[in-house]
């Protein structure tokens, strides 16, 4: 029932999936770039406060492609990801793969092409269905081993994190422009003139259908992620992050934690450079430990959305270059934290949800920087608080007249 839920959203949402696909049927995808998720748009699968995902569900039989033209934001990151129906990753292309155009340049790898304009900053990649060569810009659409019977759907999204320009999220550029081609035609697909959020659709088949396909494929996985014997107020790997449309890219650790009146949360640990680009600084820049990373408070309840984020650019640090979180809710924050500015607050969000869930998220680290990283822990099978030293999280719970008269030191004592 979660596929037939998933394939009937796909088909009223975005025309990609029709009541009985053939490879000889017109080129259709509806409008391109239907779906934008954030933390105040389609809130679901926990996002990341700090970006943007624009969602084009496909359906796509042997030989046909999908021509994306596009050009590389203003922005700390980008790239393409393709997920099957159960939102698990197909593949991932992100910018400093993406070769340009002739006549155009890279600023993800190009320190000097940061500011060249939008006519400098052009790319094409192709989704395929055959074999994907990231070499020339191409990107798999379906898993190499579909099983029989199986509709050939997905999903295309393009990230971008951070923007220069934080009132613009696709960093300063139009979204790429979609083309489909089957058999012997190309037909150009229209950009969506405002992408469509299910979760603003209430009762008939359309609400019911998006309701379904998303909420019950990622209940699944996220009660799978972090299931209900998960130590609180511990940071650990999650179980799996498939059918999250997890980001190749990036790799997490999450702690559960529950609400008490009173009670906050305190995190403190050793920040890792990054290349502050709201700054000025470019991503190519030398001696950064990790492209990107966040802390984000989360409801860990369908459709677990964002409660808030605060990005590497957001948090504040101590000389020492260690941070210190206190989460609770507006009653239960001491004043002394707020007035703190070595310390960062997050908000607690609806003391109704009985659980959330805390993840650090780290994108992209540096060779130098890999051993300490999320992504080693987990590669390695390793026990973070270990792998990662002293940039491991370490959470307490804390009662907040202990906070307001011995700070952070009190609550790990």
């Amino acid at each position: 029932m979660r596929l037939t839920a998933v394939l009937g959203a796909l088909a009223v949402l975005g025309g990609a999936v029709t009541a009985a696909p053939t490879a000889s049927a017109a080129p259709e995808l509806g409008c391109a770039w239907q779906f934008m998720s954030n933390a105040t748009s389609l809130n679901v699968a926990f996002p990341d406060a700090n970006a943007t995902y624009w969602v084009l569900p496909y359906t796509l039989f042997d030989g046909d492609r999908i021509t994306l033209s596009g050009w590389y934001p203003y922005a700390r990151y980008m790239s393409l990801n393709t997920y099957g129906t159960d939102f698990d990753t197909v593949d991932t292309l992100r910018d400093n793969e993406i070769q340009p155009d002739e006549g155009s340049t890279n600023p993800f790898t190009d320190p000097t092409a940061t500011d060249a304009p939008p006519d400098r900053r052009r790319w094409h990649a192709t989704v395929t269905t055959g074999p994907a060569d990231h070499g020339r810009n191409e990107i798999a659409a379906l898993p190499t081993a579909a099983g029989a019977g199986r509709l050939p759907a997905g999903f295309l999204i393009i990230r971008v994190y951070v923007p220069d320009d934080a009132s613009s999220p696709a960093g300063g550029v139009p979204l790429p422009q979609v083309s489909l081609t089957r058999g012997d035609r190309t037909v150009d697909v229209t950009t969506c003139s405002a992408p469509f959020d299910p979760a603003a659709v209430t009762g008939g088949p359309l609400g019911s259908a998006a309701e379904s396909a998303f909420d019950s494929v990622i209940a699944s996985a996220a009660a799978a992620a972090f299931p209900g014997d998960t130590p609180e107020a511990t940071f650990v790997d999650p179980a799996s992050t498939s059918g999250l449309f997890p980001n190749g890219d990036n790799k997490y650790i999450g702690a559960a934690l529950s609400h008490q009146p009173g009670r906050i949360v305190v995190v403190r640990g050793r920040a890792p450079t990054f290349p502050d680009t709201r700054a000025g600084v470019p991503v190519t820049a030398p001696g950064t430990q990790v492209r990107y990373w966040s802390m984000c408070q989360n409801d860990l309840v369908s459709p677990y959305p964002v409660v808030a984020c605060a990005a590497d650019f957001q948090t504040a640090v101590d000389d020492s270059g260690y941070y210190t979180y206190v989460i609770g809710t507006d009653e239960d924050v001491p004043d002394t934290a707020v007035a703190d500015p070595t310390v960062t607050v997050l908000p607690w969000g609806s003391t109704d949800v009985a659980r959330k869930v805390l993840f650090l998220r780290h994108m992209l680290p540096s060779p130098q920087f890999y051993p300490q990283s999320v992504q080693a822990s987990q590669a390695d099978g390793v026990d973070p608080a270990v792998s990662m030293g002293e940039y491991y999280p370490r959470a307490a719970y804390c009662a907040t007249d202990t906070y307001r008269t011995g700070g952070y030191r009190a609550c790990f004592e």
